[in-house]
């Protein structure tokens, strides 16, 4: 094993196969959340399923490989939500059109992560902007899944209210959210699949729910998916603060993640012998997106349950390497995840935004300018009620600039902000 430098590293085959382990039970449940949000676009759910557990294999194995990092890689949570209610059913785009928008956005990605523009990017745009496009996805995500449970649903006077708590699929949404709370406040390993297999035999057994026959099944073709995307359409200039969307909001989310898994590892620290990891990993999250589009799934990440891993004591490749090889079992579990009450899967939706919309509070509105505070605010805002990351983002940064310019405050006034606040204009044009 030498290849993974594991007494470098002080670990072992045993200590990083316990770490992959314990990864691939935090993220297991990607595969089925992932083929119930793609399947609402109209994708064919057998397809997204294998196709997810393929990007999530291929990814993994390809980053381990590549940057020799416990980091393990699958279709991001967030823009598969976007991709789905944002620009299929919110904007009407075919999702042959949205999986070209994924795929520009990975070319972009792969284009400039093999430059500085990592960088740039970091220092041009304020710290609490970035958090507030965090927070802001996650008040989205958390926003679509109340509305998937049915425990808000449209009304003429109010648009929103509460749905019908006397429901029983409502009912059982409820039971699923307490149980993922529950879980993860008691860091339980597989909080998230715990709570779905829980809410699903209460499902199965009160008959919410088909029970299912068979649990295994050979792995269902990707071909109606696979090199489905339509690139053509999606080269629009009205598609670009889409694209740019993507691609800042995946650039951020991997950065992010890195960070944080990166921080717990003693990897990816600035003049260390380990930095060159960094912008490995970065290269093999934009092949990997790059990838997805064709396989036919959205973006694809870093995995924030990475961190899981590495508190179990991962620290190098070998831990995705099995990680990803766990993930094979997932292509033969078909019948078990079709069977899944969607009133368990939507839960973990609202859970993970909760998360997301945790860094909100690491913005110090006392201290902030009121350019930076009403950013936030419109961000956060306005990405669940416009249903659209985009339009949250552009008008965050457009207010920011404003405010700037009115206040002659040109000194915060980059070319960085300044090209994203343009991009930003065209949002709102076209």
């Amino acid at each position: 094993m030498d290849f993974f430098k594991l007494k470098e590293h002080n670990t072992s085959i045993s200590k990083e196969f316990y770490a992959g382990f314990t990864t691939f039970l935090t993220m297991l449940y990607i595969v089925p959340v992932n083929g119930f949000i793609l399947s609402d676009a109209g994708l064919p759910i057998d397809a997204v399923i294998t196709a997810t557990a393929l990007i999530t294999i291929l990814a993994t194995l390809f980053s381990a490989l590549w940057s020799n990092t416990p980091i393990a890689m699958s279709v991001g949570m967030g823009l598969n939500a976007y991709f789905s209610y944002g620009l299929v059913l919110g904007m009407k785009i075919p999702w042959e059109t949205a999986l070209g928008i994924v795929f520009l956005s990975g070319i972009l990605f792969v284009l400039l992560s093999l430059t500085n523009f990592r960088v740039w990017i970091m220092t041009s745009i304020p710290m609490s902007l970035r958090r507030a496009i965090s927070a802001g996805i996650g008040s989205f995500i958390a926003f679509i899944g109340l509305k998937q449970m049915g425990m808000i649903v449209s009304n003429d006077a109010t648009l929103v209210t509460l749905g019908d708590f006397s429901n029983s699929n409502v009912l059982l949404g409820v039971l699923g959210l307490i149980l993922s709370f529950s879980f993860y406040a008691y860091k339980l390993r597989g909080a998230f699949i715990l709570s779905i297999a829980i809410t699903s035999i209460v499902a199965w057994t009160f008959s919410l729910n088909t029970t299912p026959t068979d649990f295994f099944s050979a792995p269902s073709s990707i071909s109606p998916i696979f090199l489905k995307l339509d690139i053509l359409s999606a080269l629009s200039l009205s598609l670009l603060p889409v694209i740019i969307t993507f691609l800042i909001t995946d650039m951020f989310d991997t950065l992010g993640t890195l960070t944080g898994v990166g921080t717990r590892a003693n990897l990816f620290q600035e003049n260390n012998k380990n930095d060159k990891s960094l912008q490995k990993t970065l290269e093999a999250d934009a092949i990997a997106t790059v990838s997805g589009s064709l396989l036919g799934v959205s973006t694809t990440t870093a995995f924030i349950e990475s961190a899981s891993g590495v508190e179990e004591g991962g620290r190098t490749g070998l831990t995705a390497v099995f990680t990803a090889l766990l993930f094979v079992t997932t292509l033969f579990m078909l019948p078990l995840f079709k069977s899944i009450p969607s009133n368990a899967i939507y839960p973990v939706l609202v859970v993970v935004g909760v998360l997301m919309f945790t860094e909100l509070g690491k913005i110090n509105f006392e201290e902030t300018d009121l350019a930076t505070s009403a950013a936030a605010f419109l961000i956060v805002i306005l990405m669940p009620l416009t249903f659209s990351i985009t339009n949250g983002i552009a008008a965050g940064f457009l207010i920011y600039t404003i405010i700037k310019l009115v206040k002659k405050e040109y000194k915060d006034l980059n070319i960085g902000i300044l090209v994203i606040t343009f991009i930003s204009a065209l949002a709102f044009i076209f």
